[in-house]
């Protein structure tokens, strides 16, 4: 059990509790987490900043990284358009959809920031503490990302259009989540990623990020996501009922169960 708890506005300590709360009352249970300790502690990420700032400070010297300025409005006024992207099947066969994801960055920081320019930036942790702008990844253009995943089967994505140059490090001064679980997923010594269809792409990411930081990748394996009467996923924007609902409206875990697989 890791508590994934960079979000400063969504992450306190009752939602943690409640969390694995109600995944004990699933039935589901853990060796290691940052209620029974382990070889890997902590077990929460607020509490293991020292494993992003080295990964940070590697992809900084490698040349892989930019600061980013633009602000949320300014990357809304690039990004006018509805966000569309083209998904590449295995036969690279092109399919038009929208998706509940990162828009494409349009590169306007890019721009003025060559890799030569990385030596310029102090790898000091205070960089990022302090905030200000954004760190993010500078996608190889055009280069093809495959993986097979154990559910879906082969995936393909192209750097570049299917996603641009992704955050590593936030503006508050925290690392994103495809940075965090990276680090957590090699210091932990993760070999298997299960997780939803929506993260197919987050995996792309995270497996160039694997290669800058020479990080071995897990196996993936991305479920089928559980949609309500309407088809769309279960979220709080569309008033789904969460699993600690549920259960305080008197229903089993072996109800759940049979809802989730039905």
């Amino acid at each position: 059990m890791r508590m994934d708890d960079l979000d400063p506005e969504r992450s306190r300590s009752i939602y943690a509790k409640g969390s694995m709360d109600d995944l004990r009352w699933m039935g589901i249970s853990w060796q290691e987490g940052p209620d029974v300790g382990g070889p890997y502690a902590p077990y929460v990420q607020s509490e293991r900043k020292a494993f992003y700032y080295d990964a940070w400070r590697k992809l900084l010297r490698g040349g892989y990284l930019f600061p980013c300025r633009c602000s949320r409005k300014d990357l809304e006024a690039a990004l006018s358009a509805p966000y569309e992207s083209l998904r590449s099947d295995a036969k690279g066969n092109r399919e038009l959809e929208v998706l509940d994801d990162e828009p494409v960055y349009p590169g306007t920081c890019r721009l003025f920031e060559g890799r030569s320019s990385q030596a310029s930036y102090d790898t000091n942790d205070e960089i990022v503490e302090q905030g200000g702008f954004t760190w993010r990844f500078r996608v190889p253009d055009g280069e093809v990302i495959e993986f097979e995943d154990r559910n879906l089967g082969w995936q393909r994505f192209v750097a570049g259009d299917d996603f641009g140059d992704f955050v590593v490090w936030r503006r508050d001064g925290n690392p994103s989540y495809q940075l965090a679980c990276v680090a957590d997923d090699a210091a932990m010594k993760i070999t298997e990623v299960v997780r939803g269809e929506d993260l197919l792409k987050s995996t792309a990411r995270q497996i160039l990020l694997n290669r800058a930081l020479g990080f071995n990748d897990p196996e993936w394996y991305h479920c089928r996501l559980v949609m309500d009467a309407n088809g769309r996923r279960l979220a709080k924007r569309h008033d789904a009922l969460s699993l600690r609902a549920m259960r305080l409206n008197g229903a089993t875990p072996n109800e759940v169960q049979e809802q989730v697989i039905g």
